[in-house]
């Protein structure tokens, strides 16, 4: 079988359905996908951080930068997998998604580069730039409803009228085929491998990745993770039942779904070992490392698994880690802000409300007191006068950053000495 030809097995063969069926995901599969993405998907870097491996306590630490890959996310690898088998009557009816984002544009591509026409239906809150990006690889984009969900229902419709093929982004064996060739790349790039931790959405990424490893004669452990706000994978696993959530509440937006579906629900159970939450300010934490140590922008979803390895729920002591960072699709002033409070998480930003006695010419004083002490005064601008103000000082708010929260005490210490200048109030990371 060529790599774009279709695959016109029947459900049983493949896996996908009978009560006595295969798993539905193999490392035959998996192959076969890699063989089919050799001319299409990157062999993303594998990179190793000593500063991380400090940072967590791991012997090494590798990080899988699925930001590189095309589109800009892991994506494309299970989108082109599974439109690559369609029939040719299926590649002439065409196909439809539903998305908000990394899988909008996975699917575009892998329409544009096997001549399919495809139709992504996206919720009325979708950023313009995505909508953009996934028009420019030449998809028909169709706003819908206001959340996912309602554009989900809407193209899933649509399909049944036209005769177009939905391609789900997690719940379709070929799709978690097509992610899990990230898998035969780890245990090739990283020997040292002892533990991967990935992101779980609906679940397709894991479900790929820890069916590679698992078939690898290698003891890795597979650990998923998740924002606290869309933690919906470790009860499911523990009750042996898929579990949903009502809503769910995460700057994540890459894996913030309500629940696995059955493909990546049934996979998942047999290949992740334990699943972790981490709060969103850890993530922009992750995201702010990521980006100052790494010169590499990430999504929250993509900086989720560093943030894991960073924190306090896993012991990775002399363990050698790869932490998968699927994905580094972000707009410019969302990123701004997650490495603001990725700063503020960290001890290294601070904001404060400074009273003047002489506007404007004490704003200098103020500058020099910063850039003296060795600090970056990041914002300075006059605030609105409050009922709580001194009605001779005029309110000023400043936002500086540090090198940690003992450097920041200091710099706001010399700012107060300042004649005629008070702090009046401060904001760390405690108090937010």
């Amino acid at each position: 079988m060529t790599e774009d030809e279709p695959d016109d097995r029947d459900a049983d063969e493949r896996g996908d359905g009978g009560e006595n069926s295969p798993p539905s995901v193999t490392r035959a599969a998996i192959e076969d996908a890699r063989r089919r993405l050799a001319d299409v998907a990157h062999r993303t870097p594998l990179d190793t951080s000593r500063t991380f491996a400090e940072m967590s306590g791991a012997a090494s630490l590798g990080l899988k930068l699925e930001s590189f890959q095309r589109t800009g996310s892991f994506k494309i690898r299970g989108a082109y997998n599974a439109m690559a088998r369609l029939s040719p009557d299926e590649r002439e009816a065409g196909v439809i998604a539903a998305s908000a984002g990394n899988h909008a544009q996975g699917v575009a591509l892998a329409g544009d580069l096997l001549g399919i026409d495809t139709t992504i239906v996206v919720p009325e809150v979708t950023p313009a730039a995505k909508v953009a990006a996934t028009r420019e690889y030449g998809a028909t984009v169709l706003v819908e409803g206001d959340i996912y969900e309602r554009s989900y229902e809407h193209a899933v419709a649509r399909a049944d009228e036209t005769g177009e093929t939905f391609v789900h982004p997690f719940d379709d064996a070929a799709v978690v085929a097509g992610q899990g060739t990230i898998g035969l790349e780890l245990i090739e790039q990283y020997p040292a491998m002892d533990a991967v931790l990935v992101a779980i959405g609906g679940g397709g990424l894991i479900s790929g990745i820890g069916t590679a490893v698992a078939a690898a004669d290698r003891d890795v452990r597979v650990i998923g993770v998740q924002p606290e706000g869309a933690a919906h994978a470790k009860p499911s696993l523990e009750a042996g039942e898929i579990r949903q959530l009502d809503d769910v509440d995460t700057v994540a937006e890459g894996v913030a779904d309500t629940r696995m579906l059955g493909t990546t629900f049934e996979v998942a159970s047999e290949v992740v070992d334990d699943v972790v939450t981490v709060s969103d300010r850890e993530i922009a934490a992750a995201v702010t490392l990521l980006a100052e140590r790494q010169k590499t922008v990430a999504e929250g979803a993509g900086a989720a698994p560093l943030a894991a390895a960073l924190s306090d729920r896993l012991d990775l002591a002399d363990a050698n880690p790869a932490v998968v960072v699927s994905g580094g699709n972000v707009n410019l002033t969302g990123h701004a802000e997650l490495t603001r409070i990725g700063l503020f998480e960290l001890g290294r930003y601070a904001e404060a409300r400074l009273a003047l006695a002489a506007w404007p010419t004490q704003v200098s004083e103020v500058v020099e007191a910063v850039t003296d002490a060795g600090a970056e005064l990041d914002a300075l601008e006059r605030a609105r006068r409050t009922g709580t103000d001194h009605p001779n000082r005029t309110p000023v708010t400043v936002g500086i950053e540090g090198r940690d929260a003992d450097h920041l005490d200091a710099v706001l210490a010399a700012v107060s000495a300042l004649d005629g200048v008070s702090v009046v109030e401060r904001s760390v990371a405690e108090e937010n």
